[in-house]
């Protein structure tokens, strides 16, 4: 596959499931691996994590999941808090259960354009699965905000992620 890379054809395969997404109240569609149809990989077009009570999971890189910038980003301030992050292959069974079971806290979307966004509900086989109450969560708000002061120079960017160009 090209799940690695931002090509075209990517998008346009997602439109189709994500229309249906919307049509059945949900916001994007959370995307499952092509072969098991069993672990997560993404949620509409963005990276995806889930914060366990000890650790934020995000699925690992295996050819098929784009290692976007802001993935990693969220990866490096992660572990600046101190907060363990494992990158591994997450089934959508070890997410369910953990809503269930309260040990899953927070789930969000990573991309450029949505720097980060709450997952508050997955639907699956006809049963609602909230997560946090369907809010964002403390973790998930500090991050949004803490990428977004260093994009809009409110903040200092001590790993040199932005580059600043000068009006001609």
């Amino acid at each position: 596959g090209t799940g690695y890379a931002k090509t075209g054809g990517n998008y346009a395969a997602s439109l189709k499931p994500g229309q249906l997404s919307r049509e059945a109240g949900y916001d994007q569609a959370l995307w499952l691996d092509g072969i098991e149809h069993r672990y997560v990989e993404e949620v509409g077009q963005m990276n995806i994590f889930f914060k366990f009570h000890d650790a934020v999971v995000t699925p690992e890189l295996r050819g098929t999941i784009l290692p976007g910038i802001t993935r990693n980003s969220i990866i490096t301030l992660l572990r600046e808090r101190g907060i363990t992050v494992e990158e591994r292959r997450l089934a959508l069974d070890e997410v369910l259960a953990g809503i269930e079971s309260g040990q899953l806290e927070e789930a969000f979307g990573a991309g450029t354009a949505a720097v980060v966004t709450p997952v508050g509900r997955i639907g699956y086989k006809g049963k609602d699965y909230f997560i946090n109450d369907n809010r964002s969560g403390p973790l998930t708000q500090s991050l949004y905000d803490e990428i977004l002061a260093i994009q809009v120079g409110e903040t200092n960017d001590q790993h040199g992620w932005i580059e600043r160009i000068e009006a001609l």
